[in-house]
Formats: structure tokens, sequence, C-alpha cells
């Protein structure tokens, strides 16, 4: 924190999407200055070159620093971690702005480390385009796991309507089947009702669990995944004291809005979920990754190269991503706030008075 204020790194994503215009756009009104201190890893060529594509916009008060260590604490910092001869192609996929998409991302993740910023927000990113650059991760979580040593990790997707996240990830759907185990499903399940407690202040979560196949298996008929692995994982978690739910058949489960009776729901695989996310939550929706020691978000959309550099990109979902980050970074200190008070004293090394009324350390 800086001045009683969250320090909050904001990745550029590819700074050929519409990266640049939803963090300017989101960051465009000085009074959001008041609550946060923004350090954005990029170009401050990059950011002044998409702020004049963006008339509503006028000027902004930046800071071109080395490192967040030399934020400004009313201004938006720009750490200028690429090259001056950056430049932008709105709308293509290059090899140029895929580079600077990860130099941006490592730069912000060794200064979260160094707990120079207290949380991250990053940018969209082109998946394909960073794989040909020798990036060895599927996506921004996987990489962000690695980097923390975390054993496991969760894509949740979060909203006013909705949370949800996913059993498998990014693989192709030919896979799905093959990757859902019963351990899985549990390691995901303690994740969520963990996160749901710490993260997300609920006392007790209610957890519903999708089917994998269609009509919950049928009996066996359409799939025997149900059975055999999805109810005996329900019954563990139940065992454990998780208060999980289901199998629930997608199709009814959202046409019927059934998900408004739960605090968060598992999906089997990635667009079973975040198909029904972002037709409830496009313009709010945040991809959280819980799991982590740290907090990172992101908005729930992609590069969108047809839309950069033309004024048309919706900053909803960055802001949201911004502000559920802040959140969460303040839940979890109450959180453990809490658990520091409710531990006994002897744990905590205090002091604790004596019959005769001299102190001792228990």
């Amino acid at each position: 924190m800086q001045n009683g204020k969250i320090i909050v790194g904001i990745t550029q994503g590819d700074s050929n999407g519409i990266g640049y215009e939803v963090i300017i756009k989101a960051l465009a009104d000085p009074r959001i200055l008041e609550q946060f201190t923004p350090v954005i890893y990029g170009s401050s060529k990059l950011f002044g070159f998409y702020r004049k594509t963006i008339p509503e916009v006028e000027q902004m008060d930046t800071n071109a620093i080395g490192s967040a260590a030399d934020a400004h604490p009313k201004r938006i910092n720009i750490v200028n971690c690429l090259p001056d001869s950056a430049y932008a192609e709105p709308g293509q996929a290059t090899a140029e702005s895929a580079g600077a998409a990860i130099k941006s991302l490592e730069t912000a993740v060794r200064e979260l480390k160094a707990g120079l910023i207290d949380v991250l927000v990053t940018g969209p990113i082109n998946k394909k385009a960073m794989a040909g650059e020798g990036f060895g991760f599927p996506g921004h979580t996987e990489y962000i796991q690695n980097a923390f040593g975390a054993p496991d990790s969760l894509m949740f997707m979060v909203s006013h309507r909705l949370r949800l996240a996913v059993v498998t990830g990014h693989i192709p759907l030919k896979d799905v089947a093959s990757q859902i185990n019963q351990e899985r499903i549990l390691s995901k399940l303690r994740l969520m009702n963990k996160s749901l407690k710490e993260d997300f202040v609920v006392d007790q979560p209610r957890i519903a669990v999708l089917s994998l196949n269609p009509h919950s298996g049928d009996g066996g008929l359409l799939g025997t995944e149900e059975q055999d692995i999805i109810i005996p994982a329900i019954r563990q978690a139940t065992d454990e004291g998780i208060l999980a739910f289901g199998p629930f058949s997608p199709d009814g489960f959202f046409g019927l809005n059934h998900f408004e009776d739960f605090d968060a729901t598992l999906a089997m695989y990635h667009d079973q979920g975040l198909a029904p996310f972002k037709a409830l939550s496009f313009e709010d929706g945040v991809n959280f990754t819980a799991g982590l020691p740290i907090v990172r978000t992101s908005p729930d959309h992609g590069t969108a190269f047809e839309m950069a550099g033309r004024d048309q990109a919706d900053p909803r979902s960055m802001r949201a991503a911004i502000f559920t980050a802040i959140d969460i970074w303040r839940n979890r200190r109450q959180w453990q706030q809490l658990q520091e008070d409710k531990m006994p004293d002897r744990f905590l090394n205090r002091e604790k008075p004596k019959k005769d009324g001299k102190p001792q350390i228990a």
C-alpha cells in the first residue's frame, strides 16, 4: 500500500488489441485516483498513441517510471518496460505485440513478488501469438500459478450475478473426459469453498456441480462419468464439510436460473461454463485466479482485434476487474484478522497477564 491506498498493477496485454483502450477508459475519471494507485506495465508511448484515438478522453495525468517503487499516488503510473522502438499496429497479431505482452507480464509478476504492487490485473492476450514467441503456458492462469509455485489454481469467473469455475480449462474438447477424475473435482471444490469464504465473505458456501454428459448421463445411457466420478466426488466433498450439490444438467440449470440458488457453480469444462457466464455477465464479468497467495484478475474478454484502435471497446469488464481485485485483497486481510482474533494467545505470542498481575509471554 502507498499512503493508505492499494497499488494496482495492470499489464497492457497485447499492444495491438483493445487492452490500452479499456485501461484508458477505465482510468479516465480522475476521481479514481482517490481510491487506488494504478501502475500500468507497458509503454508510455503506446499509452499516448491509444489515448489519442479516444476523443472523449481528455489529457490524463501520467507518470513514466522505471518501477512501481517510484509510483506517484495521484497519477496514472506507467512502468516503461518496453523498448523505445515499440509501436502499435491495431488489429494485427504480430510477433512484436506478443513479445510486448510477455515482457509486460514478466515485469509485473516480478514486481508483484517483490511486494511493489498489491494486486495484479492482466490485460487481454493472444495465446497463439504468444506461443509463437516461446510463451510456454496456455494462458495467464497457468503462468501465474507456476510463478508462485501453487499446486493448483482455479479459474473463477465472477460477476454481480454469477460465480462460476471450471474443472478443466484451456484444453481441447476431445481431451476433457479423460481429464475428469474424482481428485481433480475435489481439488476444485476445496479451492472454491476456501475462496468463497476468504475472498468473497460467504460464511457457508453452497456450490452447484454440473454434469459432464447430457441429462446428467441419463442413468448411464449417455455416459457413466456422473455415476463413476462426479457423484462420488460430491459425496466426499460433503464428508469434508463442503456444501456441494448435483450433478445438474447444464441446460435446465441455466435455463431455469437455478444458479441463483447457489453461491457458485462448478462446470466440467471451459465452454460449458463460460458460454452461459458470458451470456449473462459479459459487461461486468471478471476472471479471477483463486488458490494463489496473491490476487490476480482480468476482464472476461479477449484482444478483440476487430475493434482495436476504433474507440469501440467497452471498459466495464476492465473496471470491474480492477475493483474486484481490490475487494478481494481487502476481504483476505479481514479474513486473516478474523482468524488471528479467534486464535488462542499461545499461538500468537501475545502477552497474557498472570494472576499476580505480571505479564508473561504465553
